[in-house]
Parts: C-alpha cells; sequence; structure tokens
C-alpha cells in the first residue's frame, strides 16, 4: 500500500463500474422476469470517506437497469447508465469538473472497461476481474467484485488523503 499512496493522494474523481464492482457480476431472475443484484453494505461506507476528504465519484454503466439507479441513489453517487462509450462519458465528466485524466481513478472489471483503465492516472480492478483486464491495472484490489472492493479502494484513498 506504501507505494500506491502517491498514486492515492492525487485522486479528485473516481469512476466506478457496476456490475462486477458493486456486485459479484450474477443477477437472480425470478418467474416474472424480475432482476435482483446483492450488494456489500460496506461499500457505502467507502463511499462517504470520499465525501470526508472531498473526493468527487461517479458510477457509469453500460446496461439501463432500474436497480443501478437505486443503488446508486442510496448510495448518493452520481450514476450515467445505458451508455455505449464509457471513455466519452469519463472524459465529458473529467473536462466538466475541471479534473485531469491523471487525477482521475477507473474501478472497473471487464473489456468494456478496458479503454477507461487505459486512460486515467490510477486504474483499479477487483481481484476476481476478468484476466484480459488485470494488466492495465495498478492497483488489484484484495476484494473481490460485490464483496467490499469498493470500500477497500476508498479506504486506501481516505488513508492516503485524510490530513
Amino acid at each position: 500500500m506504501t507505494e500506491l499512496r502517491p498514486l492515492l493522494e492525487r485522486v479528485r474523481l473516481v469512476v466506478f463500474d457496476f456490475d462486477g464492482v458493486f456486485t459479484d457480476n450474477r443477477v437472480w431472475v425470478n418467474e416474472h422476469g424480475e432482476e435482483a443484484l446483492a450488494f456489500s453494505r460496506s461499500d457505502g461506507l467507502g463511499l462517504r470517506r470520499l465525501d470526508e476528504v472531498g473526493v468527487r465519484y461517479l458510477i457509469l454503466s453500460m446496461e439501463s437497469n432500474p436497480i443501478v439507479g437505486a443503488r446508486a441513489q442510496k448510495l448518493r453517487a452520481k450514476c450515467v447508465q445505458g451508455i455505449a462509450d464509457k471513455l466519452a462519458v469519463l472524459r465529458e465528466h473529467t473536462a466538466v469538473a475541471g479534473i485531469s485524466l491523471e487525477e482521475t481513478a477507473y474501478l472497473g472489471n471487464d473489456v468494456n472497461d478496458a479503454e477507461c483503465l487505459r486512460a486515467v492516472g490510477v486504474p483499479v480492478v477487483p481481484a476476481d476481474a476478468w484476466p484480459e483486464i488485470m494488466p492495465l491495472a495498478r492497483w488489484v484490489l484484495s476484494r473481490a467484485g460485490g464483496s467490499g472492493c469498493v470500500r477497500e479502494f476508498c479506504d486506501g484513498v481516505w488513508e492516503a488523503q485524510r490530513a
């Protein structure tokens, strides 16, 4: 963790993928076609730690799903979903916020996150990320998606930035 400290100290914006990061990438579907997902409650406390140190955050999801919006609302996280080009939205949000890509972290788990991971200064993946994108990460978390990886990352940023 000590070698990551200089990277984490400069983070001003974190962009999170949703499926496979806030979830374990599984979905339950009942006989009515209704979906259900499971989340780690600890992730919300992690986001509050980002609030404490003034780091902004955003959830990006390619899928449009009411569950994603509901969870983001509960977490008090800005969320953009139903997008085909994550990198374009990432660039737009950094530009509007006046934050450089070097000061941006991205936490993603699969091949559709590769462009964003390559573009930011702090690319991060959960422990169970798709093997193809593992080499893109500066930090491979010890926790898997849906099992507190968001909290682990947020704790690291909080630890590096708190006074």
